[in-house]
Parts: structure tokens; C-alpha cells; sequence
């Protein structure tokens, strides 16, 4: 499923533990890490694709997690071309992403990489909020860099003054508009 600009809705997943570390995923039989995520079926709502997500790629379910917020709009990548297959060069871009913020509110041990019969990832660990943006796939990072400032003023109340450089913003300013916040209540 591609919109009319060539781009397949997808959810990226950072879930954060007590010490506000992230969730950091090594992509099977590869030296890359990356957040969770995964596309949007048909007739989902990006939240329903999240907790999907979630179980099929961490095997967290819902009662493991508090949902803190999201991304306002959709952040969008484009795939370089050679990643793409040729039957679908003419009309695949790449992805739009809605980023979820999660806390985890179970235990280390509920993680299970094997939940699927898919495994996305064969190692994880927690990191600092602000990962190293040269770990991240280069077609990626300008995503990554939006959706955790995005997130980080909803995790840090507006006080962004821990992000590194290569987060900033224009100004740097110590605090940022807050994005929307989602309740549960």
C-alpha cells in the first residue's frame, strides 16, 4: 500500500526504560541497529500497527508499555534506488513513519526477539536517548534526528539542553514547543 507520492505508511517504535535509555535493535545477520518498525496494513490505524509491531519485532504487548506520546504528521525517507526492486523503481519512494514514544513499564525479561516466526532482530540493548546518528543507515538519520527531538521534548518536558550538536536545531534552544501528547485515560 503506497500513497499517491510513492510512500508506504509505516510506525517507528522508540520505547524507553526507567534511566530513559532506548530500545536498540540489531537487524538480523547485519551490523546495523535501528529502532523497531514496520509497515501499516490495510485498514489499520498507525496505532494498531505500533502495538502490532510491537509483539511481532520486541514480543512486548501492550500491558508491557505506556504510550507517552507521537510524532505530530508523517517523517519521510526515500530509499535509494538501489535498494529498491526493479518492478517497483517507478513508483516506490520510501517510507512516511508516525514515531511512538513508549515507556516500558514491564520487565527486560518480557522482551523476546523469537516472538514471530520472523525475527527482525538477533541482539537489542538500551542506549543513551540521543544514539549516535552516524550508527544509523545514512538514508535514515534525517528521520531519526526529527523524530527523537520530536519525542525527547515530550520525554524531557521541553528541555532539550542533554541533545548533542548533531540534533540541533537552528538555535539550539533549551526548550522546545511540545508535540502532542497521547492519553490513555
Amino acid at each position: 500500500m503506497l500513497d499517491r507520492d510513492g510512500y508506504r505508511p509505516n510506525v517507528g517504535i522508540v520505547i524507553v526504560n526507567a534511566r530513559n535509555e532506548v530500545f536498540w535493535g540489531k537487524r538480523i545477520r547485519e551490523h546495523s541497529w535501528q529502532f523497531p518498525q514496520g509497515g501499516i496494513k490495510q485498514g489499520e490505524s498507525p496505532e494498531q500497527a505500533m502495538f502490532r509491531e510491537l509483539h511481532e519485532e520486541v514480543g512486548l504487548r501492550p500491558e508491557h508499555v505506556k504510550v507517552l506520546g507521537r510524532t505530530r504528521g508523517w517523517l519521510r525517507y526515500d530509499v535509494p534506488k538501489r535498494w529498491i526492486k526493479r518492478e517497483w523503481r517507478n513508483t516506490y519512494r520510501g517510507q512516511k513513519q508516525i514515531w511512538y514514544l513508549l515507556r516500558l513499564v514491564g520487565r527486560d525479561c518480557d522482551v523476546s526477539l523469537r516472538a514471530s516466526g520472523h525475527p527482525e532482530f538477533d541482539a537489542w540493548r538500551w542506549a543513551g536517548f540521543w544514539v549516535p546518528l552516524e550508527g544509523v543507515i545514512d538514508f535514515k538519520r534525517g528521520v531519526y534526528r526529527a523524530a527523537l527531538n520530536e519525542l525527547g521534548g515530550i520525554l524531557f518536558d521541553g528541555d532539550l539542553r542533554g541533545r548533542p550538536s548533531s540534533y540541533g536545531l537552528e538555535s539550539h534552544p533549551e526548550k522546545a514547543p511540545l508535540p502532542r501528547k497521547v492519553s490513555h485515560e
